[in-house]
């Protein structure tokens, strides 16, 4: 049982070197990629019952002991993301059976989301910070080609920014891992907290959480680094769209949370950035929201403002705001997943992401309008929905420290959200009926999209059910000695 751990990483890696035989077998590779995600979540509820029960799990690869062997951990937050990205991925492999073209599927469609969990999933759940890069250049590999599957123009185009900028933000991540490495011998994360006090000087450290900081940005499209986001991801088809939007930015968010609060969490200044930059980031994606008529580009936006109101929280740093943090963060990878899903069955219905040409789909699809209200609504965090308590939670964090002008910016935030997405009901859902709307059978396309919103309302109102899992989450962020133990066997 202690290797349990392991089999969300070996699943869909096994996954994908199957699928890679079966590639011309469309029905087959279905079948298979829904299997492993089935398998890969029963497992994961196993995993949280038993960190809940036992505390922190891990597993030493060769019977090496940490800190000089490679190390997998698990605890409360890798766990609730891990089973979170497989639920997703799940998602997104249904609705891809109507929703993306037999061609792209034939090409290794679903062998490249496997190997795209294994580099998320991996991520999530590494103990080393240099196996940390190696399964971020796995997710990387994976997202390139699922992102030019199709060959269109755009796509092509936006591939190579995206790569461009993904080389240097790699390139700056071997860079820190080299710093840190000098500055204290070894590469386990909790060795590594654990020298990181003995350091003298917290000049060098600063630079070094700056650089990481700039990695991570990057990868999770904090201010200023976001500007390649909106186009890369408006280039990939919807159901790619949605796993993009929901898992990979997320990756970058956790590895700032991981490493800030395992090595920096002594420095001020650097908290202080990134609260700074967390503001700018809401900001700026709650204006680009508002500004677009097209639909991809307004959920697109509002992947910025979220990491930045989810950031924010954990710069703060105290027990309230990273319990509002986390619970926002699980939030928002659902909630993003499932509107995305529910626009693509929009532009599905009428050939176009233009909301001036999607008016009056009310009349002939009701079902699919009243999910997306409630979609809209969770992404606002109107009450009880589960946007509502993950930022009041953050409010009552930045209050609590006296960050009032922060608290202001996430409450006007919210606001301006509702405001971008009420424009697409608005817009899409009410009026006369545009002279592309159809007749067209979306029951399989809705599924997905409705599993998503449904286990979002559940979220919201089953709080206190999940409350003390989110409570051991964010021990374990705030005392990074249980992870240090945990890892160390001390």
């Amino acid at each position: 049982m202690s290797n349990l751990i392991l089999f969300p990483i070996l699943i869909p890696l096994l996954t994908g070197i199957m699928l890679i035989f079966f590639y011309k077998k469309t029905i087959l590779q279905r079948i298979i990629s829904l299997l492993s995600t089935s398998v890969s979540i029963i497992i994961v509820l196993f995993m949280i019952d038993k960190i809940k029960n036992e505390g922190i799990q891990t597993v030493n690869l060769s019977n090496w002991d940490a800190p000089f062997g490679i190390t997998i951990v698990s605890d409360m937050v890798s766990a609730l993301l891990v089973l979170t990205t497989n639920i997703i991925a799940f998602c997104c492999i249904l609705y891809s059976f109507k929703g993306i073209d037999r061609e792209r599927e034939n090409y290794f469609y679903y062998a490249m989301i496997q190997f795209l969990l294994v580099g998320v999933i991996g991520a999530f759940s590494t103990g080393d910070i240099f196996n940390l890069f190696v399964f971020f250049e796995v997710m990387l590999m994976a997202s390139y080609v699922l992102l030019v599957l199709g060959n269109t123009k755009i796509q092509l185009r936006e591939t190579v920014k995206y790569i461009i900028v993904n080389v240097v933000a790699s390139a700056l991540f071997v860079i820190a891992v080299a710093y840190i490495y000098s500055v204290v011998g070894t590469l386990n994360m909790a060795s590594i907290s654990e020298r990181i006090s003995e350091v003298d000087g917290s000049g060098i450290l600063t630079v070094i959480a700056v650089l990481f900081l700039i990695v991570f940005g990057l990868k999770g499209a904090l201010f200023p680094l976001f500007f390649w986001l909106p186009g890369s991801y408006y280039a990939a088809p919807i159901p790619i769209l949605a796993l993009f939007g929901a898992l990979l930015t997320k990756v970058g968010v956790y590895s700032i949370a991981r490493t800030y609060s395992l090595f920096f969490y002594e420095d001020s200044y650097v908290f202080a950035l990134l609260g700074t930059l967390s503001l700018l980031t809401i900001i700026l994606g709650a204006i680009g929201a508002i500004a677009y008529n097209d639909v991809k580009k307004i959920i697109i936006y509002n992947i910025v403002t979220a990491i930045g109101v989810i950031l924010y929280g954990f710069s703060i740093f105290n027990s309230t705001s990273l319990n509002g943090s986390i619970f926002y963060l699980l939030h928002d990878m659902v909630i993003k997943g499932a509107l995305f899903l529910l626009i693509g069955i929009m532009i599905y219905i009428t050939g176009t992401s233009n909301l001036k040409y999607m008016s009056g789909l009310m009349k002939k699809y009701p079902l699919l309008t009243w999910t997306f209200f409630l979609a809209a609504l969770g992404l606002a965090g109107i009450p009880p929905l589960s946007g509502f308590i993950g930022k009041l939670l953050i409010i009552q964090g930045a209050f609590e420290e006296s960050n009032y002008i922060g608290s202001f910016i996430v409450v006007l935030s919210s606001l301006l959200v509702l405001l971008s997405v009420i424009k697409i009901f608005v817009k899409a859902f009410w009026g006369e009926e545009s002279d592309n709307i159809t007749r067209k059978p979306i029951k399989t396309l809705l599924l997905p999209g409705c599993l998503l919103v449904l286990l979002s309302c559940l979220i919201g109102i089953g709080a206190e059910v999940i409350s003390p899992y989110i409570s051991l989450a964010v021990e374990s962020l705030l005392q990074p000695e249980n992870y240090i133990n945990a890892v160390l066997k001390e």
